[in-house]
């Protein structure tokens, strides 16, 4: 089954064994809370691989058609671990961060939200993203490089949504409730600040 050109996908991953009788071509498991869709596609075709590629605000997992229920949950959350680390080694330069902005106000804003630059910035340590809604550019802190996808693109969100609301008043968060890993992300970027705050103890000779 081919992948969308514009997808991120898992390098084919060899399954060691194979279950029971033959099942439904796609299953989905159940939704945790937070977290984007998973679909599952079984092939007849596959006997040994198992392959996994994001297409919007789902995760696909192509698995052999003979594979047991215990290993698709076990192999959905391998794929979805080597996705997450593939994602979190790479950074966005400055013309696709602005493309991934485009694009996520097509989304989640009807295209109302249009940037007229998005770029990293190095000179922001206290705030993750900032606008200025008057010249519509949109400046990321160089902290979220190498974080989460879904981090970086809710920070993108929250500042697109700027660009229609200048402030942080209901109406914002309003329009923030479209993208559904706001709270996800959210708690991310508050455990990442809380473990800056932790107290750093001395090094230990021989540890």
């Amino acid at each position: 089954m081919s992948a969308d050109p514009s997808s991120r996908l898992a390098g084919e991953t060899p399954s060691n064994s194979a279950g029971s009788a033959e099942r439904g071509v796609a299953s989905r498991p159940p939704r945790g809370p937070g977290t984007s869709a998973v679909e599952v596609r079984r092939s007849t075709r596959r006997s040994r691989t198992v392959s996994a590629y994001r297409e919007g605000d789902r995760t696909i997992v192509l698995i052999p058609a003979r594979m047991s229920e215990a290993e698709e949950r076990r192999w959905v959350s391998v794929m979805l671990d080597k996705l997450a680390a593939q994602e979190s080694k790479r950074v966005l330069g400055d013309t696709e961060l602005t493309e991934r902005a485009e694009r996520l106000s097509d989304q989640f804003f009807a295209g109302r939200a249009r940037p007229a630059s998005v770029r990293w910035v190095t000179n922001q340590n206290t705030r993750w993203g900032s606008c200025t809604p008057a010249e519509g550019s949109i400046r990321l802190s160089h902290r979220l490089q190498g974080m989460p996808e879904y981090v970086v693109d809710y920070v993108l969100v929250h500042e697109l949504a700027h660009l229609l609301v200048p402030g942080h008043g209901p109406r914002f968060w309003r329009l923030l409730e479209a993208y559904p890993r706001t709270e996800r992300a959210r708690g991310y970027l508050e455990g990442v600040v809380a473990a800056e705050r932790l107290p750093h103890l001395p090094l230990v000779p021989g540890e």
